[in-house]
């Protein structure tokens, strides 16, 4: 029988949002309501699908997907495979083109896709001969269509589940607005309407992508800052919202991790995706439509959560370790103390991580953040050598130089009076904004002159974060109700610390 010659859908845009919860059963009576899907009937199915591989993970690194997928919706049920190859452009949304065909089973039949795409990706067929299963989906698939009076056609797809990999299951609570005709804007507008009364979070990780995760063992790890490669001649406020996109995405996929997470260092990761994004902003800020740029006034409940949590978690891993053996010396009654406020300390941070999971399931969350997407994505949508709104075209190395170097000033400056106790909070802060700054923008800036800075600023960092550290235990410890005599052996700790920070006036960098 002669293979059927696989479709070819358009490229399509999409938009992924995650949504944090544990209770699916409300979720499709939830998504109904929302003012978008009121009215609107829609469709049912399971679906199973088995997304393939090599064991080298060859198409995931060239940005391929391939699933063999059935839906029991189908007369009859039959398995069809999908080849989806993803636009690896900057960005907001998704961008990416589909290639799909009937088989007989989920054991991809590679002869009907070899004559089509996949004879450019894999042009002498090892890829295709080492290719095996990864991971498994089960999910129930509820969809609705949108048409909008703009002429805009959107699929909302809701998948409720799990995936599974290599012995493990873990849900899948997704949410997939795909654009089938219309302008982008469409997709943003949709998901902020549904934003508001339903809490999500827009992702940059889809379910293939988790899955893979799952297969290596490192789903919700912490992702930490990535790269963000440019030309030299792209406009600022192209240059501007390339970064600020990873920087927030670092910030989402590490809040999203956090519904399931206990480890440290992804509540870390959130906190620092959050102020490299809000130093970008500030740093870029002459070149942005600020105008535009929506509130983040919502975000500070969340924000304080995980601030207070992060300072919980330095205190129990970092600082408190280090002044245990000075503090009880052997004797037991004194360990007994100190077990007691740590004990104490572990507890109050099991429940803020429990308020930064509550804060997560509010919908103004996901609404900012989605605002925010839309705001980067029209600093993305403007030709690389063009700056919106009429704003005068800046070469980004001049620039570049200009903008961080002046900011080395305030620094140098402000460490002038390292002495002054009061000085120290700005300094630390002006130390991380330049940190930050001559990170993601290294590759613009003078070499040698790049790495002293980032190498002078992070010292200063670390010298004036272990004082503020001391300090903040020993506030946390009262809070706890630790022996008064703990907290003021921690108090005096403190104190000696500033004293020596103090000594160093009129402090070079």
């Amino acid at each position: 029988m002669k293979p059927i010659a696989p479709i070819r859908q358009p490229i399509s845009a999409a938009l992924l949002l995650a949504i944090p919860t544990s209770d699916p059963a409300k979720l499709v009576r939830q998504l109904a309501r929302t003012p978008p899907l009121q009215r609107r009937k829609p469709t049912y199915q399971v679906v199973d699908a088995v997304y393939h591989d090599t064991p080298e993970q060859r198409l995931h690194q060239q940005h391929i997907t391939w699933r063999t997928q059935r839906e029991d919706g189908d007369e009859p049920v039959q398995w069809r495979q999908f080849l989806h190859v993803e636009k690896r452009e900057r960005a907001t949304l998704r961008r990416y083109e589909e290639w799909t065909s009937p088989i007989r089973s989920s054991t991809p039949e590679m002869d009907v896709l070899q004559s089509s795409k996949g004879s450019r990706i894999n042009p002498d067929g090892t890829a295709f001969r080492t290719l095996a299963p990864c991971f498994s989906t089960r999910t129930e698939r509820t969809s609705w269509s949108i048409h909008q009076r703009d002429g805009s056609l959107i699929d909302v797809v809701l998948n409720v589940g799990h995936l599974s990999a290599g012995g493990q299951t873990v849900p899948v609570f997704e949410l997939e607005l795909v654009l089938l005709a219309g302008h982008p804007a469409a997709l943003f507008e949709v998901a902020q309407k549904i934003s508001r009364t339903l809490a999500v979070l827009p992702t940059p990780t889809s379910s293939a992508e988790r899955g893979l995760a799952l297969a290596r063992g490192t789903l919700d790890a912490p992702l930490k800052a990535l790269p963000v490669a440019l030309k030299k001649d792209v406009s600022l406020a192209f240059a501007a919202g390339c970064m600020l996109n990873e920087m927030l995405g670092q910030f989402i996929a590490n809040l999203y991790a956090l519904c399931t997470s206990e480890d440290p260092e992804v509540v870390h990761q959130a906190r620092v995706g959050w102020r490299r994004f809000k130093s970008a902003a500030r740093l870029f800020r002459p070149a942005l439509p600020v105008e535009s740029l929506p509130s983040w006034e919502p975000l500070e409940p969340l924000l304080g959560f995980l601030g207070t949590l992060r300072d919980l978690d330095v205190a129990l891993t970092e600082t408190l370790p280090r002044l245990n053996e000075a503090y009880t010396e052997g004797d037991i009654g004194r360990e007994e103390t100190w077990a007691a406020m740590t004990q104490a300390m572990q507890q109050a941070a099991h429940l803020q991580r429990k308020s930064v999971r509550y804060a997560l399931q509010a919908p103004e969350v996901g609404t900012v953040l989605l605002e925010t997407l839309r705001w980067i994505e029209g600093l993305l949508v403007t030709t690389e050598a063009e700056e919106p709104l009429g704003k005068k075209l800046v070469a980004l190395r001049p620039w570049a130089r200009h903008r961080v170097g002046r900011l080395h000033k305030q620094l140098t400056a402000a460490a002038k009076d390292i002495g002054h106790l009061e000085s120290q909070h700005r300094i630390r802060i002006l130390a991380k904004r330049m940190r930050y700054s001559t990170e993601s923008l290294q590759t613009f800036l003078p070499k040698i002159r790049a790495v002293r800075w980032h190498q002078q600023a992070a010292c200063l960092q670390a010298t004036l974060g272990f004082t503020r550290d001391t300090i903040r235990a020993s506030a946390l410890a009262a809070e706890v109700g630790t022996d008064p005599r703990l907290v003021e052996f921690l108090r005096g700790v403190a104190a000696g610390q500033q004293t020596r920070d103090a000594t160093q006036k009129n402090g070079k960098i």
